[in-house]
């Protein structure tokens, strides 16, 4: 005998739509998390839940520079494609492949796929919300998977889009989805334009790119015409830039060049340059390795190379001098809640956070039930706020620097990073005056680190492939 299924989607949805008349979305700062919170605000508003505003949540410190919402009221906050949840949020959906944070959280829905749009608008919803073209596209970019689906370099970092009557319908659908990602990439950085986005836009990547060309109009935004201009500077400039450079068939890069203009950067331009290479491994100034395929060739997956454990190789070779190096809660309390984005209104790294990010294994030198509860009281409040006498007991509550890079990094055989290493040689203090750069002087001892990492990286790398 079958079963009748009487409720689909998310658990308890008719229990949160009674307790909660409307809604607030955190999403993450791309295509995939701008349409999962379109998704997730039409599948809401057909369960009788009205979402009234959106706000964006990006790794690092603006993670805890968003606004704060205890769900005690009348507004449910909800979080989108994101792998930290917070006690905060009533609802929470991610497709990545591990959450950390959610334990409290009401409802989840965690489903390992390309996208996290693509579990809303297929999974989710008992209606499709996106198109399937829609999806595809979607998750073709966030998976970064263009070979399969014979995609160029230049289509993904184009800002124009004219009608090509010589390809199919479907084709001319998917080369539109990616101008409207490059456009929305173009802007994502301007107050209030995703936000605006999410609460205007319907369902529909087409939908998306006319609200988009409405918006740069509006707010005088630079033309698709000048961006492609911008773009097409910065693709000649990083040619010859002196930190860049191809080793074999693996790009080695540090930093991002001049990326001021709107526009220019494109994290695909070393491959638009070198279209031969197999991987590049960039690191950034602030303390991140990154590694990746070239996804514009058909064996992204080089001979059977897993960028995912040739990073732990890599960190492997620290491991003894990284566990016996502590890194304080004073410190990641400072730094986490060092965003120019932070005020009085954000939720700040708590207690809470610290556990659920960096697991139960901290070490306290004055153990005590008592004495947590009271940290965790007093870490309610912003770090500037703290006098020095609580700063002192943060000081004693420390995890080692293998556990905090390996909470921070991840990835899989095809893109990882390594990432945290800017804690590294950090003070558990704000320094005094006003730090001036000089670029005549050395690299701090964390920028020395992240090459170091990235320089073994490379070698290890390499390795693999000449062992392949």
């Amino acid at each position: 005998m079958k079963k009748l299924i009487n409720e689909s989607g998310l658990r308890d949805i008719k229990v949160l739509a009674k307790r909660y008349p409307k809604a607030e979305i955190y999403f993450h700062q791309d295509l995939d998390g701008v349409t999962t919170a379109i998704a997730m605000k039409e599948y809401l508003k057909n369960n009788g839940i009205d979402v009234i505003d959106a706000h964006i949540i990006q790794y690092g410190d603006k993670e805890f520079a968003v606004k704060k919402n205890d769900a005690k009221g009348d507004v449910m906050p909800v979080l989108v494609d994101f792998a930290h949840g917070k006690p905060m949020f009533v609802i929470h959906t991610d497709h990545h492949d591990r959450q950390a944070g959610a334990e409290d959280t009401k409802s989840t829905s965690f489903r390992s796929s390309r996208s996290n749009v693509e579990t809303i608008s297929q999974v989710v919803s008992p209606k499709e919300l996106f198109p399937s073209s829609d999806i595809l596209l979607i998750s073709t970019v966030d998976s970064a998977n263009y070979a399969v689906n014979d995609i160029s370099v230049d289509q993904v970092i184009s800002y124009l889009f004219r009608l090509d009557k010589e390809k199919s319908l479907e084709k001319n659908k998917m080369l539109m989805g990616l101008v409207a990602n490059k456009l929305l990439l173009a802007f994502k950085n301007k107050p209030g334009f995703l936000e605006t986005l999410v609460m205007d836009c319907t369902p529909s990547l087409l939908n998306i790119l006319h609200t988009i060309k409405r918006i740069m109009i509006e707010k005088g935004y630079a033309k698709p015409e000048q961006l492609e201009k911008n773009k097409e500077d910065y693709v000649t400039s990083m040619q010859t830039n002196p930190n860049v450079k191809v080793l074999g068939n693996v790009i080695v890069q540090y930093g991002g060049g001049s990326m001021f203009k709107p526009g220019s950067y494109d994290r695909y331009t070393p491959f638009k340059n070198n279209p031969n290479a197999d991987f590049i491994v960039i690191a950034w100034p602030l303390g991140l390795v990154q590694a990746s395929c070239n996804p514009f060739k058909t064996e992204r997956q080089l001979k059977g190379v897993n960028l995912g454990e040739i990073a732990q190789e890599v960190l492997s070779k620290w491991e003894d001098q990284l566990k016996q190096r502590e890194i304080p809660l004073s410190t990641i309390k400072w730094i986490s809640e060092s965003s120019k984005d932070f005020n009085p209104e954000s939720t700040g790294f708590t207690f809470k956070d610290f556990v659920a990010l960096y697991g139960k294994e901290y070490k306290n030198k004055e153990d005590g039930k008592e004495e947590l509860i009271h940290i965790g009281e007093m870490m309610e409040k912003p770090f500037s706020e703290l006098p020095e006498e609580h700063r002192e007991m943060l000081d004693n509550i420390k995890v080692n620097a293998w556990d905090f890079i390996q909470a921070n990094s991840g990835g899989h055989k095809c893109i990882t990073n390594i990432s945290g290493l800017n804690f590294m040689g950090r003070s558990n203090r704000p320094p005094k005056g006003n730090y001036k750069y000089n670029p005549d002087s050395e690299d701090s001892p964390y920028v020395k680190f992240t090459k170091m990492i990235q320089n073994e990286f490379v070698k290890l790398l390499q390795e693999k492939i000449n062992q392949s």
